[in-house]
């Protein structure tokens, strides 16, 4: 008995479903079953089903019990092979793929819909055109072809393999929800920004705030329009060009300090104010929508929700149930962990392997102990900060870690040239445009604008505007470590999920570097030694044998606040 199964839904509730061999080729007849749950719960020996979208399948399943152990992402996987062969871009979706290949017509892809707030099963309603099963696996066998092809089939392989292994964590992570108190959310809203008035207008404390703005410069000024700002500190006879905070933390005006605490609680009431909690909050759970390698880096993204961007006084309004608890962690000092096991620098690599602070050790060998130098050196080598002090602490890092610097060094070069960069396991950055230059400014942690700047129509980051070859450069030499971290990720996660599947335990939230688990009390030792053997399998999967140690920094809280 074949452990591989295709499955494709069917438009009266049911599936066809066919096993495969080991070429991917069906090895029996196809089967139409009256029921997807039941067309699944029958088989428990299958390990493996192929279908054409996680997001097609797998919310319909959660909602009946019904959980799988492993699978493989038709659609997801047509995205990482485009890029690879260097088609960034071009339509995703197994309809077009199939046209591609018997050279047809090919059909765009739909439009992403817009987020569901509150809803149990955000992405219940099914994406793209369906296929009937036989075209599907013709897709799917010509995918395996493709993957022989690439510069490293098992990394490749190992690639998809991971990223569909992420569909399926993020579709349970949307069916769990993040454990949220409403109560202690609005007990937080009411301490930070005053009674609610009527209407819907700004709260008590905004109000007082815009009120010490105006009078500071003398006349009324509206704190959240920005323009309208930097008219007034002109008129006060300062020159500024934005009112980010690390520009106005430098101008001495009496407007500065109330205009910055507007800024930071004007923020948190259009974000995670009132409105937000009523949308997104129901029994006792936000559900976010985390869409998987929704960045060209890999990184997770969510459709609407703002989870990855939770203010740290909202989440004190992250509570576990009673009897419960989160299990909280963050990896340490992942960057320069991955940039040593990509790069396969010996210096670095045995400082990454040793259980000693990563960025100490690389002071104590390269800038006299000075642990704040050593850390801005290593990361202004990866996000491209390379003039001033930058390009003094770079060449100190290069004499003493030069295969490290050199292949951060050789990516940017290839951006710049725009040639093709690749993570380790083969995830593909396009030349930067549009929208991939968006996703570098978000990823590579260049300046970015704050959501009232960008609705004010100011949204260009000076020094990553379009054609900026020094900007695409500094985006590849980011990916390359970024990306790889989220592909490491994305091993990590399987298998911490694989550990807890005969647990209680539940995976509710992750962002990049940190990951919660939610279970009961007695489960959390179990859950953390689980978190440090994933850890430690992800970093074999992924780099191959190397020293190099990916360590958690684990925290077992009641409340998520209390983890940092």
């Amino acid at each position: 008995m074949t452990d591989r199964w295709a499955l494709a839904p069917a438009e009266d509730g049911g599936a066809d479903v066919v096993p495969l061999g080991p070429d991917g080729l069906p090895a029996g007849p196809v089967r139409r079953e009256p029921d997807l749950a039941g067309a699944v719960r029958s088989r428990p020996d299958v390990t493996r089903w192929v279908w054409r979208s996680t997001a097609e399948v797998y919310p319909r399943l959660l909602a009946e019990g019904v959980r799988v152990e492993r699978c493989y992402d038709i659609e997801d996987a047509e995205t990482l092979l485009l890029g690879h062969e260097g088609h960034h871009g071009e339509p995703r979706s197994a309809a077009a793929a199939l046209a591609r290949l018997r050279g047809g017509p090919v059909p765009p892809d739909p439009p992403q819909r817009p987020a569901a707030p509150g809803a149990q099963s955000p992405l219940f309603e099914p994406q793209g055109v369906p296929l009937p099963l036989t075209d599907l696996l013709t897709v799917y066998a010509e995918q395996q072809r493709r993957h022989e092809r690439t510069a490293h089939p098992d990394r490749m392989h190992l690639l998809t393999t991971a990223e569909s292994a992420g569909m399926l964590v993020a579709a349970e992570m949307n069916r769990a929800g993040l454990p949220w108190s409403a109560d202690v959310h609005r007990r937080v809203l009411r301490e930070l920004l005053g009674e609610r008035y009527a209407g819907g207008g700004e709260p008590r404390r905004l109000a007082e705030l815009a009120d010490e703005v105006s009078a500071a410069f003398g006349r009324r000024v509206r704190p959240d329009l920005p323009a309208e700002v930097v008219k007034a500190f002109a008129r006060a006879g300062i020159k500024v060009r934005s009112t980010r905070r690390w520009e106005l933390q430098s101008v001495d005006h009496p407007a500065v300090a109330p205009l910055l605490e507007y800024k930071k609680l004007y923020r948190i009431w259009v974000a995670h104010g009132w409105a937000w909690l009523q949308d997104w909050v129901r029994e006792g759970r936000f559900r976010p929508e985390f869409l998987a390698g929704g960045t060209v880096t890999g990184r997770w993204v969510t459709n609407g929700g703002g989870a990855l961007q939770i203010p740290k006084v909202i989440r004190r309004a992250v509570v576990a149930d009673p009897g419960w608890r989160l299990v909280v962690a963050d990896a340490d000092q992942m960057e320069p962990r991955v940039l040593a096991a990509v790069s396969r620098d010996p210096g670095l690599m045995e400082v990454a392997g040793r259980p000693d602070d990563l960025y100490q050790s690389v002071s104590d060998r390269a800038f006299s102990g000075d642990r704040a130098q050593a850390k801005l050196a290593v990361l202004g080598a990866v996000y491209g900060q390379t003039s001033g002090d930058g390009l003094k602490n770079l060449a100190a890092l290069r004499r003493r870690f030069p295969r490290a610097v050199a292949y951060v060094d050789e990516a940017a070069r290839a951006g710049e040239e725009g040639r093709l960069v690749r993570t380790w396991l083969g995830r593909t950055c396009p030349p930067a445009a549009g929208s991939a230059e968006d996703d570098a400014t978000q990823e590579a942690g260049l300046p970015q604008d704050e959501p009232e700047e960008r609705a004010a129509g100011q949204g260009w980051v000076p020094g990553y505007a379009s054609g900026d070859v020094r900007a695409r450069g500094r985006f590849a030499r980011n990916f390359v470590v970024q990306g790889s971290a989220a592909d490491w990720a994305l091993l990590m996660l399987a298998a911490l999920r694989r550990s807890c599947r005969d647990l209680a335990a539940e995976l509710v939230f992750f962002q990049h570097d940190e990951v919660i688990v939610h279970c009961p009390e007695e489960e959390a030792d179990t859950v953390v030694a689980a978190i440090r053997e994933a850890a430690d399998l992800a970093g074999r999967l992924t780099f191959g044998p190397t020293p190099v140690r990916f360590p958690f920094t684990t925290a077992v809280v009641e409340c998520y606040a209390d983890a940092k």
